[in-house]
């Protein structure tokens, strides 16, 4: 768990956490030089729970993402499997178990990660919604566009660990979730996408990255696509894959390539490449609108 002044909300989520019906768990948090009463809400907790099952660090003070790389990279910190935990969310109850029902389907040295919906809540704890359904299943030439699942949701095995742990810590990527789907198609492992809720996701004036449904945010998304802000997401995407390069089989190197054409050629000499490789967001409207900022050069 990474956090940051999460004093209004992080009981609840603790609270969640302590009735997971999967039992055999251990928490780590980063906080990353809170200033409100998250650290007296933490050691009330670890008080109560000891400190083989709450642990409390310090964070790199560099953003959420490097927050949370911080931790999955740590080499004090083993387990059979980890997830992100963010601060003021809340756990389904069965949020662990429905994960780990499928990475335990996954033979360990396959790099797994799972990640699912969410149900929307309000600060009151008053469902508003659910995120996206997405239904074309997770793939490395989506990854490069489009990150499907919420960094709260997801849940990965030790080799996807690993691949993580072997980019490094200090990474410049937009998103650490966004990065974990990015590497583990890359390196060819399995992703899943659980079209049944598993967090509740609260949405409040202080969320670093809020609710990804409705036309705003769809309008956010294509604004973001046409203003340049996303070719400077994919450029330090780029960099990162740089770092598990000799880890990428042939046929996503393929997939990059075509990537790096439509960022880089004219249409006519991108565009056959582009069909071969399946480079596409979720959507009809999402990918329209990737290939008019390609078009633009605008990725």
């Amino acid at each position: 768990m990474g956090t940051y002044n999460g004093a209004q909300f992080i009981s609840e989520q603790l609270h969640s956490i302590v009735n997971q019906s999967h039992t055999h768990w251990s928490l780590v948090v980063s906080d990353d030089g809170s200033t409100d009463q998250t650290p007296q809400i933490l050691a009330g907790y670890q008080a109560e729970l000891g400190q083989q099952k709450l642990r409390v660090q310090r964070g790199p003070s560099a953003g959420f993402s490097r927050n949370f790389l911080s931790l999955v990279c740590a080499q004090d910190i083993q387990a059979d499997y980890y997830a992100f935990c963010d601060q003021d969310d809340i756990w389904e109850v069965d949020k662990l178990s429905q994960a780990l029902e499928w990475l335990e389907t996954v033979p360990p040295e396959l790099p797994a990660l799972y990640g699912a919906r969410t149900r929307l809540i309000d600060a009151n704890n008053q469902e508003i919604g659910q995120s996206p359904l997405f239904t074309k299943p997770p793939s490395f030439g989506n990854a490069l566009v489009q990150n499907i699942a919420g960094g709260n949701t997801m849940v990965f095995n030790n080799a996807a660990r690993e691949l993580l742990r072997i980019a490094g810590p200090d990474l410049d990527v937009p998103s650490h979730d966004w990065w974990a789907y990015l590497a583990v198609t890359a390196c060819g492992g399995s992703v899943y996408y659980d079209a049944r809720p598993t967090v509740r996701y609260r949405q409040h004036g202080g969320n670093i990255v809020g609710m990804n449904a409705g036309l705003r945010p769809k309008l956010k998304r294509i604004g973001m696509l046409l203003n340049g802000r996303f070719k400077d997401f994919t450029e330090r995407n780029l960099q990162a894959l740089s770092k598990l390069a000799h880890l990428i089989p042939p046929e996503k190197q393929a997939t990059l390539v075509a990537l790096i054409a439509m960022r880089m050629l004219p249409f006519p000499r991108w565009f056959p490449s582009y069909l071969r490789h399946d480079l596409r967001r979720q959507t009809l409207t999402g990918t329209t609108a990737l290939i008019l900022a390609a078009l633009l050069k605008k990725i």
